[in-house]
């Protein structure tokens, strides 16, 4: 069976969206948008068995391509881009991945995008005890060469609780702990595209299994999973 592909239909219907994001043209396009949304599923179920074969995956999520406009400055009301993530199986395995197919603006995404305060605070208290572990694995030129630098909103100064001299206090002030990688319209649409894709998320798994031993134990190394 042959792979799917990210096709020209998916991004000319998201080039064509850009530039009239209303709801006359989308209702004179639906065809269009339902063949592209068609389209991507497919796409986005091949990647799931794709990580499956190293990966336990849960489930696979296809955004809806409406915005939420009720909070929003922003009043256009759909998303320019299709939008997928897929959950890891199980408690004790942590972290997510996420693909994002965008004209000019393409990416896989990886790690923890907004962690629960009880997890944020347990990944602090482990780089403050001891980072080594963790800079060892982001900073494996391996790994740097597919994902590059760790990536994430941070606190203005040191979160309360901890201070602002430590000397790991640069990853102490993070949010999150994400990775990501970019990629052109020409790139998308190359046959090795869903490779690369899955090759990559392959990468990310010494980052994932340290950073679920951390989740799922605590300071003392003892599991705190039933």
């Amino acid at each position: 069976m042959q792979t799917p592909l990210i096709s020209n239909e998916i991004l000319g219907f998201l080039k064509g969206l850009g530039k009239n994001n209303n709801r006359e043209w989308f209702e004179a396009n639906r065809k269009a948008y339902e063949a592209a949304r068609s389209s991507m599923l497919q796409f986005s179920e091949a990647q799931k068995m794709a990580l499956q074969s190293h990966d336990e995956i849960e489930k696979m999520k296809l955004f809806r391509i409406h915005r939420d406009l009720r909070f929003s400055k922003d009043k256009t009301p759909y998303k320019p881009h299709f939008a997928v993530s897929f959950s890891r199986s199980g408690a004790e395995r942590r972290g997510g991945y996420y693909l994002r197919i965008r004209p000019g603006a393409s990416f896989i995404a990886c790690g923890f995008w907004d962690p629960n305060k009880e997890d944020l605070l347990r990944i602090r208290k482990e780089l403050e005890l001891d980072a080594e572990p963790f800079k060892r694995v982001i900073d494996n030129p391996e790994f740097q060469s597919v994902w590059g630098d760790l990536q994430g909103d941070a606190v203005k100064t040191a979160p309360k609780g901890f201070e602002r001299e430590h000397p790991n206090i640069e990853l102490i002030r993070k949010k999150q702990f994400i990775f990501t990688r970019n990629f052109t319209d020409k790139e998308v649409k190359a046959s090795v595209f869903p490779e690369i894709i899955s090759s990559s998320y392959r990468e990310i798994r010494p980052f994932f299994d340290l950073m679920s031993e951390i989740l799922t134990t605590d300071l003392n190394g003892e599991s705190i999973l039933d």
